[in-house]
C-alpha cells in the first residue's frame, strides 16, 4: 500500500491534472506544495495547508480528510486518479 501520509514540501496534483492540455501541464497547472498540516484551533480538525505552483502561486487551506478523500466518480466518472490530490514527489 502507498504512503499517503502529507509532510512539507510534498508535491501533489489535483485529479483534473489529467484532463488539461500539455500547455496547461508545462505550466505546473493543478500541482501544489505542501506548507504544512496545520490543527483549527477551536475544533481541533487538522487542516492541509498549500500553495499552487502556478499562476498567483496563491495558498490554499483545506480539511486533511477532504484533501485525502477519494474522487467523486459520480460526478467525475473518467477522472484517473483515486484520491482528490495525489502526491508526485516528496522532498522528505
Amino acid at each position: 500500500m502507498t504512503d499517503r501520509r502529507l509532510h512539507a514540501g510534498d508535491v501533489v496534483q489535483h485529479f483534473k491534472r489529467a484532463m488539461i492540455t500539455e500547455e496547461e501541464a508545462k505550466a505546473n497547472k493543478y500541482l501544489y506544495k505542501i506548507v504544512g498540516i496545520a490543527e483549527h484551533s477551536e475544533t481541533k480538525e487538522l487542516m492541509v495547508v498549500y500553495q499552487a505552483l502556478y499562476g498567483d502561486f496563491k495558498m490554499y487551506v483545506r480539511p486533511y480528510s477532504m484533501f485525502m478523500s477519494p474522487v467523486d466518480r459520480v460526478k467525475y466518472p473518467d477522472a484517473q486518479q483515486e484520491y482528490r490530490f495525489e502526491k508526485v514527489h516528496s522532498d522528505v
